[in-house]
This record gives structure tokens, sequence and C-alpha cells, in this order.
């Protein structure tokens, strides 16, 4: 982008020089025509209503800037003033992303609270089937041990 910019200023005043050399062999000025082809803004009286590519408003021409020094020096300006512009779209699409990203964030936030919930909720099933599993198991050492002694006492000889 700098790169383009500075390409364009060099090709701009490359320009200006060949329009100088041009005019130092022009005709003497009583036997030049008016130049017509210049930009309105240009040819049109101080203090008048401003065309949609006027000039941005923090430069002005300085007084004794020849016309091609004026014709340069707004080219240059509104071509970094575009660039300007561009930036500043960039940093509005920069700020549109942040806030995806913000989103994105508050979107995470909400599904890690609800993974940290699903986890407790794991965890006390898991609680509650390992207490399970053990009062089974209790109960079925119970079983065996009232069973063995159901049965040493069946399989005992009588005392009489």
């Amino acid at each position: 982008m700098v790169q383009s910019i500075v390409e364009r200023v060099s090709s701009v005043i490359d320009l200006e020089g060949e329009i100088e050399a041009e005019f130092r062999r022009s005709p003497p000025v009583h036997e030049r025509r008016p130049v017509t082809f210049a930009p309105a803004r240009v040819h049109e009286p101080a203090g008048s209503m401003p065309d949609t590519a006027s000039m941005p408003d923090y430069v002005e021409h300085r007084e004794g800037a020849t016309e091609i020094g004026k014709l340069t020096a707004e080219a240059i300006v509104r071509e970094y003033e575009a660039a300007a512009k561009e930036i500043e779209a960039m940093g509005a699409e920069l700020i549109d992303r942040v806030k995806q990203c913000e989103a994105m964030t508050r979107d995470a936030l909400a599904v890690t609270h609800e993974m940290k919930e699903t986890a407790a909720r794991y965890r006390e099933e898991a609680k509650r089937i390992f207490v399970q599993i053990e009062d089974c198991s209790q109960m079925t050492a119970e079983v065996r041990r009232t069973c063995t002694e159901l049965k040493e006492k069946i399989a005992a000889p009588a005392t009489a």
C-alpha cells in the first residue's frame, strides 16, 4: 500500500518535470491558448461550492504556488486521502471482527459454563452409582455371610 503510494508520488513528480520541460519548449506566453482542461475547482472563484472531489479541508493552496504545483499537490493529497479512507475502512472492518470475536467469546463462556454443569451432573451420577454398587456389594457380602452361617448351622450335627 505504502509502496504503491510512493510509486504514484514518484510518477506524479516525474510527470511534473515532463510538464515543466514541455512548458519550456512551448511558444511564448502571448502565443499560447488558454488551458481549459483543468479541473473546475481551479477555475472557480474562492468561496464557491466545493464539488465532491474537492480537496480535504486540512490543506489549502499557498500564495505563489504554480498551477502545476497546485495540480500536483491536489493529486497527491487526494491519493493520500484515499489511502487514509481505506485505512479507516480497515479499522472499521477490524472493529467488526473484534465484535464477532467478543460474541464468540461470550458464546464460548456460556458453553463452558454448561459443560461445567454437565460435568458436575456426571460426577453426581458417578457418586450415586458408586454408592449403589458399594451398597450392593455390602448386601451381597452380607447375604453370603448369612448363607454361610445358615449353611454351617444346617450342616452342624445336632447336639442334644
